[in-house]
């Protein structure tokens, strides 16, 4: 009923429902090296570690899983020939089991925090090493986790190997009991924005008329106060472009909008790639579009970062950095912690208190030229200065690999595992 709920908004949570209990149609890959990437950010930068992966092994399948429908669809543009892609199994016994038995991978990688006790304890049991990948652990999520240590403490022993972005993620994640953890960097660092999508941002710019300020990945409770803020900035005013995480709560927030008193515009309705005359009249360009990301960040003089000004750990801000544009953040960047304060020091970003002082301080770096491309640089240097781990996890992973027995030899003890 959850899933149905959700496809109202979102239809591909209506699709392939049975694959999350276990359930899947069609042959298998086998052999494949299995990556679970749960959301877009995920697979943002998981396409990283399998354009390194292909270009070390270019025969290589993958196997790729995901929990929501942004995730599976942008990993959807990552699969070739042989590769194949389905649900991650909800984490019961039975469904854990029925997915081991179907698609026996060879390897698997789990992306960030993605830590499953019946999963990691179904892949002991099929003799698959399972590598936890990019893997990030804030010292909140920590404390909670060690408060359920009789679920965490075997789920993180379970890994063959944990490849943290940070010293101090890796810290966390021995103290959660990863039993061998080694610190590769983020693998966001190497995702390499699209040339066109920052080519038809730059045209948005240029057509709209005034500065852009970009409220990027906003989570619910921050738009209200937001919009709050923007209404009293007195005109003429830069245009704010604001970009909710979630595509459910477009709608949603289309009605903070005009409930504020502004004038909207969404992206979704514009009859081109170029926005149309109502759209160059708006006080709100809405960005009710997936994939256009680094689109939004081009366009944006300069953005404030989603998630960071109520306490929920901030987003990405990396990939600001790799578009080039200046980024200011709220008081709470934990699940970012040392990416926030790598970017802060490279000149790339600033921190302000709030959504109020946010908001003034966007509009002032608006209209701040010699400041900005002082900001565009630092950030453009940040991002550059920091990549390499795809290179360092591929590395990784086919190590891993080439230590596993070939999926045939296997097909004996997985028929042990029980009945599918």
């Amino acid at each position: 009923m959850r899933l149905w709920w959700r496809g109202r908004a979102e239809p591909l949570y209506r699709q392939g429902v049975g694959e999350r209990f276990g359930r899947y149609r069609g042959a298998a890959v086998a052999g494949a090296v299995w990556i679970h990437a749960v959301s877009l950010g995920e697979t943002r930068a998981a396409a990283a570690l399998i354009e390194a992966l292909r270009e070390r092994r270019p025969g290589v399948r993958l196997l790729l899983t995901h929990g929501t429908a942004t995730g599976r669809a942008a990993g959807a543009a990552l699969l070739r020939d042989h590769d194949a892609q389905t649900w991650l199994p909800y984490d019961t016994p039975g469904a854990v089991r029925r997915f081991f038995a179907h698609w026996r991978p060879r390897l698997g990688v789990l992306m960030e925090t993605e830590v499953w006790p019946n999963l990691l304890h179904g892949a002991q049991r099929h003799g698959v090493a399972v590598l936890l990948g990019n893997a990030r652990l804030s010292a909140k999520s920590l404390a909670r986790g060690l408060r359920f240590g009789v679920l965490l403490r075997p789920a993180a022993v379970a890994f063959t190997r944990v490849l943290a972005q940070t010293e101090a993620d890796a810290t966390r994640l021995r103290a959660a009991g990863a039993p061998r953890v080694d610190v590769m960097g983020n693998l966001k660092f190497d995702v390499t924005p699209h040339a066109p999508l920052l080519a038809r941002g730059v045209q948005w710019a240029a057509a709209g008329g005034r500065a852009v300020v970009l409220a990027a990945v906003t989570r619910a409770g921050e738009e209200a106060g937001l919009l709050d803020a923007w209404a009293r900035v007195p005109a003429p005013r830069p245009r704010l472009l604001l970009v909710p995480r979630h595509p459910q709560r477009f709608d949603e927030v289309a009605a903070l909008v005009e409930r504020a008193g502004l004038t909207l515009s969404r992206r979704s309705g514009w009859p081109t790639d170029l926005p149309d005359g109502p759209a160059l009249q708006a006080d709100v360009w809405l960005g009710d579009s997936l994939g256009e990301m680094p689109a939004y960040y081009a366009a944006a003089r300069v953005a404030l970062l989603g998630g960071s000004f109520a306490p929920l750990g901030g987003h990405n801000l990396i990939e600001a950095a790799a578009c080039g544009c200046p980024l200011l953040m709220g008081p709470h960047t934990f699940n970012f912690a040392a990416a926030a304060e790598l970017s802060l020091a490279a000149g790339a970003s600033e921190r302000v208190a709030g959504i109020e002082e946010g908001v003034m301080r966007a509009v002032a770096l608006a209209s701040d030229d010699p400041l900005r491309a002082q900001m565009r640089a630092g950030a453009l240097g940040f991002a550059a200065a920091h990549r390499g781990a795809a290179r360092r996890l591929a590395d990784a992973v086919l190590e891993a690999l080439d230590a596993q027995p070939a999926a045939s030899a296997r097909a004996t003890s997985d028929t042990s595992a029980g009945p599918r």
